[in-house]
């Protein structure tokens, strides 16, 4: 499972001209899941994400969670996260480590669900839909979490 994580001052999700999903201050959160991730990876990488200190305290200091300051997620599920491109100049990426949506969606559902379950308000995309992001990197910040 991979995470990208990027603080965002706000950020959403639109299915063609509808908006799936609206945060403001908190996280935007691209998910892959890959090949062999289970439960246990879900809910560890959902622990991780809502306690990792990645907004400043007072001091300007990366000190404080999504939990610390009552952040939003906005969740987005990207198979391409899992994508190797090593192959020969100008080749297509093999996206074999991603695991088939059959898994993936119930696995991308559970990773929501445990960062609701740790206090964190949470907004998705539409799982497999041809989706349209749009933030305001705060910072900018982002980080790439493997689980």
């Amino acid at each position: 499972m991979k995470a990208v994580l990027q603080r965002v001052a706000g950020a959403r999700v639109r299915v063609g001209e509808e908006t799936a999903g609206e945060i403001g201050a908190g996280l935007c959160v691209l998910l892959g899941i890959a090949r062999g991730d289970g439960a246990a990876e879900s809910s560890r990488l959902a622990e991780r994400v809502a306690r990792l200190r990645i907004f400043e305290n007072e001091k300007g200091r990366f000190d404080r969670s999504l939990l610390d300051t009552g952040g939003e997620a906005l969740v987005v599920s990207q198979f391409t996260l899992l994508a190797d491109g090593k192959g020969q100049r100008g080749a297509r990426p093999d996206f074999s480590g991603a695991a088939r949506p059959d898994v993936a969606e119930p696995l991308y559902e559970r990773f929501c669900e445990e960062l609701r379950a740790h206090g964190v308000p949470v907004e998705t995309g539409v799982f497999g839909a041809r989706m349209q992001v749009e933030l305001v990197n705060d910072g900018p910040v982002t980080i790439v979490l493997d689980g």
